[in-house]
């Protein structure tokens, strides 16, 4: 596997989303109209609601991932986050609390793609967009993220792993920084022709410690972002 690039997500343009965008996601407001007398107020809430997602859409419509479609004789792997080390959070003394916050991350969503024929090796490519944030334990304005990629077969069994590092540096002030990074020539062998990409997945996930894996495990959630954002 070869790291090729991490880029800042406004820079992609338009195309397949991230599966989740929790972050930056305004929520829209439910609608309840039980009575003739609720008709504007319905009206009202329909409106914002509309607005919230046309805002919405236009935040992240410049953090879109996109790959270039590839030519692929059967299904690609599966790929996807593992839930244990989807979150990355760092806290002042373990304590979890805002003040005691320094680092923190999410990975907001892969989109992959593959190409294979024949007997040969599948080929893919993916691209992961991570939310990273800095709180105000943090010392300095950059850390190095790490996070892995792992290919297993359709037994859970791993046949590869590659641990890869992330810098990030936050700005002045800047609490967030969104990031896609680019990943290609991830190679998996057949042990023939009749070997689809079904039979392997591809996990992605932070170097966690046993305590931040807890964290996930329990679906524990904190996000250090300030009043500004």
């Amino acid at each position: 596997m070869s790291l090729i690039s991490s880029i800042p997500l406004r820079q992609l343009l338009a195309g397949m989303a991230l599966a989740a965008v929790a972050l930056s996601a305004v929520p829209t407001d439910s609608i309840a109209q039980s009575r003739r007398g609720d008709r504007d107020s319905g009206r009202e809430n329909t409106e914002k609601s509309a607005a919230d997602k046309e805002k919405d859409k236009e935040e992240w419509e410049g953090r879109d991932l996109r790959l270039d479609k590839r030519r692929a004789d059967g299904p690609c792997p599966f790929v996807k986050v593992l839930y244990d080390a989807a979150r990355y959070q760092d806290f002042e003394g373990g304590k979890v609390a805002s003040a005691s916050a320094k680092w923190t991350g999410e990975i907001n969503g892969v989109v992959s793609d593959c190409a294979y024929r024949g007997g040969e090796p599948i080929e893919l490519e993916m691209m992961v967009g991570f939310s990273l944030g800095r709180g105000p334990a943090a010392e300095g304005n950059r850390n190095n993220y790490r996070y892995w990629v792992a290919v297993t077969d359709k037994d859970q069994a791993v046949l590869a792993k590659e641990y890869f590092d992330l810098p990030v540096t936050f700005a002045d002030g800047q609490s967030r920084v969104d990031v896609a990074t680019k990943l290609e020539n991830i190679v998996i062998p057949r042990a023939a022709s009749t070997v689809a990409g079904s039979n392997f997945e591809v996990l992605v996930g932070f170097d966690v410690t046993p305590e931040m894996a807890e964290f996930n495990r329990e679906g524990k959630r904190f996000r250090y972002v300030t009043s500004a954002q």
